[in-house]
C-alpha cells in the first residue's frame, strides 16, 4: 500500500496549498530567482540539472542482513498508477524516468493495485531502467495452499517484465506460514532476492512482531507518519534489534498530515536539516528513525518526484526538531 490511497482532488489540492506556502517561510533567500517563481506557482522545477554539491549529500541505509545501500526515498504506486490511456501513462512515464536521475531507487508495487504492476513494468521496460531500481512487489493467499501464491509470484515477473523481483513481500500478513518457505526457496534459487511482509494497520502489529521474533525477515514493511507514530514504540526498536529492513508507507497519511499545516508555512528551522517543502519536513521526519530503510510515498508527477527525492538529501532533524514537528501536527488534529 502506498500513499496515493486518497481522494485525487483533496490530495492534489491539500500539496499543492503547502508548496505554495513554503514561499511565506523565506524560501526566495536561499533559491535562484527562477525556482523561487516556479514555487510560488504551486511546482518544483527539475533538478537533474544541479550538480551533486547543489542537490546535497544523498542518505542512504544498509539493508541490515545484506549490507546493500538503499536510498532513503522510494516512490509507491497504489492507485495512481491503476491506469489504462496513453494520457494517463504520461505522467508517471516521466515521474519514472526522472525518478533515478534524481538518485531514486526503491519501487514498491503489488497485485493488487490493479494494472500498477502491469503499468511499473511497461514503463520501466519501456525507460530502459530496469537495473537501476529495486522492485518490491507483494503476494497473499487465503488458506494453506500455497498454488495460487505461486501463480501469482509468477504473474508478477511477467507483469514486471523482469527475471529477477528484488523484494518479495507477503502483503497484510496473508498467509505467511505457507508463503514465508516458499519465498526462501526462491531467494534460494535467485529468483527473488531479498524476503518480506507487510501490514498498514496498527492492530496486525502484535502478529508482525512475533513474525519478527520467530522468523528470519530481510524486510518489513509498516504504515508510519509524523502523527501516527504507534510504530517507534516497539515495531522500530524491534527492526533495529533483529537486524531487519523496514520500509514505510503512507508517510503522509493519506494526506492528513498536509491537512494539519495547511494554514502553516514551512517554518525556518526547516532549513537547519536541508528541508524547503512540508513533504521534505515530514519524509525526514520518518528518516531520522534510524531504523527506517527507505519510505515509499505515492508519487505519480514530476513536481512531486523532484519535492520527495530533494527529502534524501543533507540533513536531518534533531530531537528537538522532531518535537518541533510532532507538535505542529497535534496541534491541528
Amino acid at each position: 500500500m502506498s500513499d496515493t490511497f486518497r481522494p485525487q482532488s483533496s490530495a492534489n489540492f491539500s500539496r499543492r496549498a503547502v508548496l505554495k506556502l513554503g514561499i511565506g517561510a523565506g524560501l526566495a533567500a536561499i533559491v535562484t530567482p527562477a525556482v523561487a517563481e516556479a514555487l510560488r506557482h504551486g511546482v518544483l522545477p527539475p533538478v537533474v540539472a544541479r550538480d551533486e554539491a547543489a542537490q546535497g549529500v544523498l542518505i542512504a541505509r544498509a539493508i541490515p542482513s545484506s549490507g546493500e545501500k538503499l536510498p532513503v526515498v522510494g516512490i509507491g504506486t497504489a492507485r495512481r498508477y491503476d491506469v489504462s490511456t496513453a494520457e494517463e501513462k504520461a505522467p508517471l512515464r516521466e515521474t519514472l524516468r526522472e525518478f533515478p536521475k534524481l538518485g531514486g531507487k526503491v519501487i514498491d508495487t503489488a497485485p493488487g493495485y490493479g494494472q500498477a504492476e502491469v503499468v511499473t513494468g511497461e514503463l520501466v521496460s519501456e525507460l530502459g531502467i530496469r537495473e537501476r531500481l529495486f522492485l518490491a512487489t507483494k503476494v497473499s493467499i487465503r488458506g494453506t495452499d500455497a498454488a495460487p501464491g505461486v501463480a501469482q509470484m509468477e504473474e508478477s515477473f511477467r507483469r514486471l517484465k523482469t527475471a529477477r523481483i528484488d523484494l518479495m513481500q507477503v502483503w497484510n500478513l496473508q498467509g505467511t506460514s505457507t508463503l514465508l518457505p516458499v519465498l526462501r526457496e526462491m531467494k534460494a534459487a535467485g529468483r527473488i532476492r531479498y524476503v518480506g511482509v507487510t501490514t498498514s494497520s496498527d492492530q496486525q502489529y502484535p502478529i508482525l512482531e512475533q513474525l519478527m521474533q520467530s522468523e528470519t525477515l530481510d524486510f518489513i514493511q509498516i504504515d508510519y507518519a509524523a502523527d501516527n507514530r504507534n510504530a517507534a514504540e516497539r515495531v522500530l526498536p524491534l527492526a533495529r534489534e533483529k537486524g531487519i529492513g523496514v520500509l514505510v508507507n503512507l508517510p503522509f497519511g493519506r494526506t492528513r498530515v498536509f491537512q494539519n499545516v495547511l494554514q502553516t508555512p514551512v517554518p525556518e528551522w526547516a532549513k537547519e536539516f536541508d528541508a524547503s517543502s512540508w513533504a521534505q519536513i515530514f519524509l525526514k521526519y520518518i528518516v531520522a528513525n534510524p531504523a527506517v530503510t527507505c519510505v515509499i510515498p505515492g508519487t505519480a508527477q514530476v513536481k512531486y518526484v523532484n519535492d520527495n527525492t530533494a527529502g534524501m538529501r543533507g540533513g536531518l532533524p534533531t530531537a528537538e526538531h522532531l518535537k518541533r514537528i510532532e507538535a505542529l501536527v497535534q496541534r491541528s488534529m
